[in-house]
């Protein structure tokens, strides 16, 4: 965490700590083997709440999260619950993307309404995880921000993204790149990233990636303010497009939201540039309502961590269905339905495990050693995806309106995080 997030968060906290309501009741909560209360648990519930970013000052949200999560609970209810108890699902809580409000969020959940776990956790501000790691709340999000890389309590449902010297980089990125670029022999890369936490760790991440694949990295700056879209993308442009010895890069990849890439994509192609532009972004048919984002995003290759939306498989139809009937309706699917999907997914499997004595002993004893294979986002192994990811991915490509797999879901091996 930065300084001015610690900052940020010690007077958060300070201001809470005086008002907080830490005196709640611990009535309807089932007993542990020492005859203590287990927060969130009584003999037919398991009470679990969200943190996502619903609504941020770039216009950007991950309200679908939300859905998503719901969508897997529900099924789970739907089967008779975990071990006889069914999933009290509080809906998730919109931190704005602020670091303050995710503080917040993370301490009413577990001080007022006395949840058990948080799944999903969804935003680039974590700066509720130290709070949480130390009331040992098990947590689930997607591993792209460093509080999901150690931490014992905190759970990436495609392992840790952002791993930490002595982790491992999936290679899913450069690698499925190859397929679409012939190879990366004399290819070379630009990589773009925000000015912030996420953003640094993104570029130091994905500059060892490329480069470890056979890429040559011209350009890795993370530059672009996080606080608000730049109107005037040129000074981007102008560095980037000239980063390959004067000459314009092979790829321009950007680690940012979807206003943002919106606008340097829109001003690169503008610039004349015909290389290969690609994301892990932009897998958000919802995006594809506005002609001008199509126009933006068009020809674009996007990674995902978990099996394309195209992809025909048993576990994909069924998601479908999952999702379908939350909504009560048919909708377009985006990436931000599965962060909520696989989240809860793995808190369950988890919770499975445990078994019927359900406390956050039981429940991190099952967790260490846990594996599965076959999964929507690969072969999931614990302890081991708090220091690397799963190492599986996909590029779809945005193309006419449409996606298209332009390179299959795949496992790869990983590299030594330096």
């Amino acid at each position: 965490m930065s300084r001015s997030n610690r900052t940020i968060t010690a007077a958060v906290a300070a201001l809470l700590l005086a008002t907080a309501c830490n005196s709640a009741s611990d009535s309807g909560s089932s007993k542990g083997e020492d005859g203590g209360s287990v927060r969130g648990v009584t003999e037919d519930s398991i009470k679990v709440g969200g943190i996502v970013s619903m609504t941020t000052a770039s216009g950007y949200s991950k309200k679908d999260t939300d859905l998503g999560a719901k969508a897997r609970f529900d099924r789970a209810y739907a089967e008779g619950g975990v071990h006889g108890r069914k999933i009290d699902y509080l809906g998730a809580e919109d931190d704005g993307q602020d670091p303050g409000k995710n503080l917040a969020a993370a301490r009413k959940l577990v001080q007022r309404d006395k949840v058990f776990a948080i799944s999903p956790m969804s935003s680039v501000t974590f700066s509720g995880a130290d709070f949480l790691q130390k009331q040992k709340v098990p947590t689930f999000g997607w591993g792209t921000v460093p509080p999901f890389c150690g931490p014992t309590y905190m759970y990436g449902f495609g392992g840790c993204m952002v791993p930490m010297p002595g982790g491992t980089i999936t290679q899913s990125w450069p690698e499925g790149l190859k397929k679409v670029m012939g190879g990366s022999r004399g290819r070379s890369v630009a990589i773009l990233a925000n000015d912030n936490d996420a953003g640094t760790f993104a570029i130091r991440t994905y500059k060892q990636s490329f480069a470890a694949a056979g890429y040559k990295v011209t350009y890795a700056k993370p530059t672009v303010p996080a606080t608000s879209v730049p109107s005037d993308w040129s000074a981007y442009t102008k560095e980037i497009l000239r980063s390959d010895g004067g000459k314009a890069p092979d790829a321009v990849v950007s680690v940012m939201q979807t206003p943002y890439n919106i606008g340097l994509f829109t001003a690169v192609k503008r610039a004349g540039f015909k290389g290969v532009i690609t994301d892990p972004t932009d897998y958000d048919p919802g995006l594809l309502a506005k002609s001008a984002t199509r126009k933006a995003l068009d020809g674009v290759h996007i990674l995902l961590s978990f099996q394309p939306f195209e992809q025909d498989t048993a576990d994909m139809r069924r998601f479908k269905a999952d999702i379908r009937k939350a909504a009560g309706e048919e909708v377009p699917l985006n990436m931000h339905m599965m962060t909520g999907y696989m989240s809860a997914d793995l808190f369950l499997a988890i919770a499975e495990k445990a078994g019927r004595d359900l406390t956050v002993e039981s429940f991190q004893k099952a967790a260490d050693g846990y594996s599965d294979s076959g999964t929507m986002v690969g072969d999931r192994r614990l302890p081991d995806g708090r220091k690397e990811s799963f190492g599986c991915g996909a590029l779809v490509q945005l193309k006419g309106g449409k996606y298209t797999v332009s390179s299959p879901f795949e496992c790869y091996e990983p590299i030594p995080f330096k």
